[in-house]
């Protein structure tokens, strides 16, 4: 008791120390250190404390009292480390967040000189305009810092063409473990900077000459290949690559290079990945920009989950390079492709210009560590033996005895990576639930395969604490002593990232996973592609950060949160850590109740965009969802999940009765009182309140709407290949289409009968449960749904398309709706016959209209478009595209949020948020949009979200097209 004491009072007086001298954050929060308790790797370290500093006089504010207080450091970017490079138990570095400024871009000299938290993707739109780029460029670009890069000497696809990030650093400003601020470059003298560092390299030539720089990816140990004389005693270069164990980074003056005018993708099918790999020697005499190769399975996984759309035609095989070659001209490009598909060994060649079928297969590359995350069986893959490289020549031979290794081990995994340099990426499904035997029977073993082809344990992305233990069976005993002397020049005392490289961690301490507890499905969620576990659904996160990235400039509409406040507590990734400790219990120790939890998921704005976006397939609305499920079950709920969850029954009620929803209205028009309702309602004063339809949709049908629609009390008869009788079709008019927003409802009657259909509209209201699941009342929700497929599944089962018309209520049928009722075959079938009306009218004949029909005419019409996230991430917007672009509508679609997500954006304590996330891009375009253009919305929120923020009233589809079908319609 004594000895824990004294250890709190250490670290009290260390975070005190900290606030008193850095200007910036410290945070030793729990639901903080859980946050920046992993990477992207398999390993678990709780840091003491997480410091945000402003500035490079911050960070060495920072250094001095960690080194006074004998505080290991460990610095962190992005955090995306596959090896567990960027965690440690002292003190973390976040330089993301401040630190992160272009300091320079000279055009002329082609240099750019950087703060270490700099975004890869800031740099290249930054050289962009002055046809540079920063040459090598790893998957996780979009969100990966140059620090991070530096500190793991990573390289990407193009390493092939412009080199690894070693052979781009110019020159480095940082603080070694001592607190001397060095500057590291090449040239005469240049290792005098260091002392001793002349001496050790003189007493090592032939070490350094015979054991280091074998090939071009030999990135495990250190590279002091970089110190010889012959290679200009770089001292800089010999930097790039340790991992933050001999000095923090403070700025790097890095190499640009031209980009290339017009690069063209060469896809070349094989048997299987090692035939693949034997082509590469003769594809690399044609100077290839990238050789990067693929599983098909991975392709298979992106089909399965994205939909065949997502995957351009590809030539037959089981294996592919994806191979880019350039040229001054589209023409010569073209030229250098079809050589070089000639001398390819195969005529499965495909050929891909600049354009979206090239940017789609990249795409399917740069996801590949999340989608890599789960085998086609489902099992979960791990990181660990990741990035291992091999000479090119010696590739295929190696991934046969790579693929005996595995199957002797009885796991499996999805290889793809850079076969160009010889790389490999694989994430194996190795049983890591309970121990971490497996992971080191299998790594022992595959590290000793690694060296008999001459290869390194790591290709790029660093040793860390997956491979730093057994560099004893690459290298020799006296390479191993080098290592640790060079280490001992720059910082004596180990306390940068120590257990990494030199004195390591053993590879199987501290693995996250075995120390997690089950969390199996109750009476919530069945997470049946989970094993029926949260603690398993969860840990989809593998920590690559994409929700970290701005993707929405290529459509992505992850996480909205995150790219409004920029703090990684508002990250799908960040949430899904604080939940993996919850499961854990000792750091996040107070279960489904822990403030930590609750602070994590309070901005989750339960989009569904990572469930679509994410390549791992983490699903935050889902978990927070079940999460309120379990916390308040049987307990007093917060009053927001009264008032705005059991809103279809508040708007049923007050619409049931002719007049009522007037006479509601016009009091809840009266500002003080909306106020007043508001607050009570655990709801934000500055919103606006509903306005409920005066007349609802139902008995709008059953005063005037006999003669256009059916009213039926069960599934009628088949209509198929009956003369003379128009297909049928059920319109589903959810509890916002029936009663707040009825005119969409009746449009779409219009519109569907247009297109030749017998509307049928089910003789009894057919709620989804919404906002019962949003608010997690999961058991409210199961019933909700259990009477909806009373109401919708006889239709369904008879083959009768369901329309949807809000997209979250129709996103609920199309996925939560299996989850909570995994067991009822109905679900299948509302969930199979389940459309949006986009889907409807653009699906092939007998299901869609056919040639019976022509959508009309919208060349007049110019529109800003406003995806709904649900529609974007369950049912896809491309229908819908392809809807308004066949019917000459001009049109932008924003990618991203509203903000307003349901009940999100009303509740107490969001609304700062809500409009800093319609910020994005909704209020942007709405500013930017000319008069007379349409705000186009299917989604209730979107259109109340514009309204509210920005007095702009925006339009269903179905509203839409009905008014140009009224207008064609002779009088």
């Amino acid at each position: 008791m004594t000895a824990l004491a004294d250890e709190n009072r250490v670290v009290t007086d260390l975070v005190a120390a900290l606030r008193s001298a850095v200007r910036g954050t410290v945070d030793d929060s729990s639901r903080r250190r859980a946050e920046y308790s992993t990477d992207a790797s398999n390993y678990r370290v709780v840091p003491q404390v997480v410091v945000f500093p402003r500035d490079p006089e911050d960070v060495e504010a920072a250094l001095a009292v960690a080194r006074e207080a004998g505080a290991p450091i460990t610095a962190r970017g992005a955090g995306t480390s596959v090896a567990g490079n960027s965690v440690g138990p002292g003190v973390v570095l976040d330089f993301s967040r401040h630190v992160n400024r272009i300091l320079e871009l000279d055009p002329e000299a082609r240099t750019a000189r950087v703060e270490p938290g700099v975004i890869m993707a800031a740099v290249q739109k930054a050289a962009a305009p002055h046809g540079l780029r920063f040459g090598p460029d790893p998957s996780t670009w979009t969100r990966a810092t140059l620090g991070g890069m530096i500190g793991n000497n990573a390289c990407g696809p193009r390493a092939v063409a412009y080199g690894r990030t070693a052979d781009n650093v110019l020159e480095l400003d940082l603080v070694d473990g001592t607190g001397r601020r060095l500057t590291a470059r090449a040239g005469t003298g240049a290792l005098d900077v260091v002392p001793g560092l002349p001496e050790l390299v003189g007493a090592n030539l032939d070490l350094l000459r015979t054991e280091l720089g074998r090939f071009g990816r030999q990135v495990s140990g250190y590279s002091l290949e970089h110190l010889l004389p012959e290679k200009g005693s770089d001292l800089a270069k010999a930097l790039v690559g340790t991992e933050g164990t001999v000095g923090t980074l403070l700025s790097a003056t890095v190499r640009l290079v031209p980009i290339s005018a017009a690069p063209v993708l060469v896809v070349l099918g094989y048997p299987d990945m090692p035939s693949a790999a034997d082509a590469v020697p003769a594809l690399l005499a044609h100077r290839p920009m990238a050789i990067e190769g693929m599983d098909a399975r991975l392709v298979d996984v992106v089909r399965r989950v994205r939909g065949a759309a997502a995957v351009p035609d590809l030539p037959p095989g089981a294996g592919w390079l994806m191979v880019e070659v350039g040229g001054d001209t589209l023409d010569e490009a073209l030229d250098r492709a079809h050589a070089l598909a000639a001398d390819a060994g195969t005529t499965a060649v495909g050929l891909f210009p600049p354009g979206p079928q090239a940017t789609a297969m990249w795409r399917i590359r740069e996801d590949g560590a999340g989608l890599g995350g789960r085998t086609p069986s489902g099992a979960q893959a791990w990181p660990g033996f990741e990035d291992s490289a091999v000479p090119p020549e010696r590739l295929g031979g190696y991934l046969r005895e790579l693929d005996a290794l595995m199957a002797r081990h009885g796991v499996d995994g999805l290889a793809y990576g850079h076969f160009g340099d010889g790389c490999v990426h694989l994430r194996i499904d190795m049983p890591l639930e309970s121990s971490g035997d497996p992971l080191r029977a299998f790594m022992t073993d595959a590290a000793h395969l690694v060296a008999a082809h001459g290869g390194s344990l790591s290709g790029e992305h660093g040793d860390g604490r997956a491979r730093s233990e057994l560099l004893p069976v690459m290298y020799s005993e006296r390479a191993i002593e080098v290592f640790a002397q060079f280490k001992a020049l720059l910082d004596p005392r180990d306390l940068l990232n120590p257990g990494v490289l030199v004195r390591p961690a053993a590879i199987d301490a501290d693995l996250r996973r075995p120390a997690a507890k089950p969390l199996p499905a109750t009476t919530g969620f069945a997470f049946p592609h989970d094993a029926g576990d949260l603690t398993t659904a969860v840990h989809r996160c593998v920590g690559v950060g994409k929700c970290r990235a701005d993707s929405t400039a290529a459509g992505g509409f992850m996480c909205p949160s995150y790219l409004a406040t920029k703090d990684e507590k508002d990250s799908t990734r960040g949430r899904a850590r604080v939940l993996q400790e919850m499961a854990n219990g000792s750091l996040v120790s107070r279960g489904w109740s822990s403030p930590e939890v609750h602070e994590a998921l309070d901005l989750c704005l339960s989009c569904k965009a990572c469930s679509s976006d994410c390549p791992a397939g983490v699903d935050m609305a889902t978990y927070k969802a079940e999460v309120l499920h379990r916390t308040y079950r049987r307990r007093l709920r917060p009053m927001n999940h009264y008032a705005l969850g059991w809103l279809p029954r508040w708007a049923r009620l007050i619409t049931g009765l002719p007049g009522l929803s007037r006479v509601v209205n016009a009091v809840l028009g009266v500002r003080p009182v909306a106020k007043a309702v508001l607050a009570g309602g655990g709801m934000d004063t500055r919103r606006s309140m509903v306005r409920f339809a005066d007349e609802p949709f139902r008995r709008w049908v059953r005063r005037s709407g006999a003669d256009q629609v059916t009213v039926a009390d069960d599934a009628p008869p088949p209509a198929d290949d009956q003369p003379g009788l128009r297909p049928r079709v059920l319109l589903w008019t959810d509890s916002f289409s029936d009663t707040l927003a009825p005119s969409v409802a009746r449009a779409a009657v219009t519109v569907l009968r247009d297109a030749g259909y017998e509307v049928l509209v089910p003789d009894h209201q057919a709620c989804c449960g919404l906002t019962w699941i949003s608010t997690g009342q999961l058991e409210g929700a199961r019933h909700q749904l259990e009477h909806l497929l009373e109401v919708l599944g006889p239709f369904a089962v008879n083959g009768i398309p369901i329309v949807g018309l809000e997209p979250s209520c129709t996103a609920v049928l199309r996925s939560d709706l299996r989850d909570l009722l995994p067991d009822d075959p109905r679900a299948v079938a509302v969930a199979r016959e389940a459309r949006t009306l986009a889907e409807l009218l653009t699906a092939p004949a007998p299901i869609g209209p056919g040639d019976r029909w022509q959508v009309p005419d919208l060349s007049d019409v110019t529109a800003v478009v406003q995806p709904h996230c649900h529609h974007y991430s369950v049912m896809t917007w491309t229908p819908d595209r392809r809807l308004l672009t066949d019917a000459g509508a001009q049109f932008s679609a924003m990618a991203g949020c509203c903000g307003l997500a349901g009940n999100f954006g009303m509740e107490k304590g969001h609304y700062d948020v809500s409009v800093a996330v319609a910020e994005n891009s909704l209020l942007p375009a709405l500013r930017d949009a000319a008069p007379g253009d349409v705000y186009l919305a299917d989604g209730y929120s979107c259109r109340t979200q514009a309204e509210q923020l920005a007095g702009v009233h925006g339009v269903h589809l179905a509203e839409l097209l009905a008014a140009k079908i009224g207008a064609r319609t002779p009088a």
